[in-house]
């Protein structure tokens, strides 16, 4: 029996239908689509505006889409991982909802909170559940309705975040060529002040006082944000590539966290890529927090092609930072792609 790797085998994905763009945002709060475009590369992004729905919905949506592309049986599904930082409740699980609404009988199901490094965080964790051999497949979900947490009035945060979500199934193979490869994952733990919720956690339990000063929305320096991600992304993604001897001939894809357009184009540039080997969606979509690098596989799977090197990297609260390299498994132009 040969080395068990974990390979990603399918992608599904879900966004909202409402979408927000920058000129009805100018509406809402003093600013302009010249002043977010020329900040951070927004164009527009998808709100879940529909009452009582929350981020279980759309990651219910993505890995329902999941299944239906893949084939694969539900009832050989054997854990499902949903990474947020927007849970529908406090307790339970968002990812026990969804594992019932799914109806997977024979998997587990846990939340990883992870920020914006969720999805790859997820994905480390899924691999050394697979590699160890107890466990074959994996779903993982990335999903956020950000727009739970953000404060519409505050022009400096509120152009910047979307909802969505995107699944990945990760099955074991024995093939040694392709699947989870490696990764470098870090946490500053330096990052509170900067980027966080004040309210609603045990340190500061809801309040009449919290409700009405506003703290249960997102709070960020965005200048030391930006000069932290755009180091620590750049560092991570050089140390993968260094030590896996990937260099700009041989990457055919990066998969950044989509939070600005300028830490993107700081990160192709310390590798040495063009553009068009890096995924993008950020235009369209907005900062969608753990669902922002599921969210660009989804979209890019018809491009990609079995043994593509891929990085993914990210960073986000805490600081928590990091990047992961695979080979794609599998030619995605040969699966049918279903935006619905």
């Amino acid at each position: 029996m040969g080395k068990i790797r974990a390979v990603i085998t399918g992608v599904g994905g879900y966004v909202p239908d409402y979408v927000l763009n920058n000129e009805e945002l100018s509406r809402m709060v003093e600013t302009n689509d010249e002043w977010i475009m020329t900040r951070v590369g927004i164009k527009e992004r998808r709100i879940l505006t529909e009452e009582g729905l929350g981020t279980s919905y759309m990651a219910r949506k993505a890995a329902k889409m999941l299944l239906k592309k893949t084939g694969v049986d539900p009832d050989t599904i054997d854990a499902l991982i949903l990474t947020t930082s927007t849970a529908d409740y406090q307790v339970p699980s968002t990812a026990s909802i969804v594992l019932g609404k799914l109806g997977l009988k024979n998997a587990f199901a846990f939340d990883y909170w992870g920020a914006c490094c969720g999805f790859l965080f997820s994905l480390d964790t899924a691999a050394a559940l697979i590699e160890c051999g107890r466990y074959k497949r994996i779903i993982i979900v990335g999903a956020d309705k950000m727009s739970s947490m953000v404060d519409y009035t505050d022009r400096a945060t509120c152009p910047l975040f979307g909802d969505g979500a995107a699944a990945v199934l990760v099955e074991a193979a024995e093939d040694e060529e392709m699947g989870f490869m490696d990764s470098y994952q870090r946490t500053d733990g330096k990052g509170l002040p900067f980027l966080h919720v004040k309210a609603g956690g045990s340190v500061c339990p809801p309040s009449h006082f919290t409700v009405d000063h506003r703290l249960h929305y997102l709070y960020q320096e965005g200048r030391t944000v930006f000069r932290y991600a755009v180091t620590n992304m750049s560092d991570d993604c050089a140390i993968i590539a260094e030590r896996n001897g990937l260099n700009k001939d041989n990457i055919a894809w990066v998969v950044p966290h989509q939070a600005n357009m300028r830490i993107i184009e700081a990160v192709a540039k310390r590798l040495e890529l063009p553009m068009d080997k890096v995924m993008v969606n950020i235009e369209h979509f907005g900062n969608t927090s753990a669902a922002t690098i599921p969210l660009a596989l989804w979209e890019y799977e018809n491009r990609l092609r079995r043994g593509d090197n891929i990085i993914l990297t990210a960073f986000g609260a805490g600081f928590v930072h990091g990047a992961s390299y695979l080979r794609w498994a599998y030619d995605g132009s040969a699966v049918t792609q279903q935006k619905k």
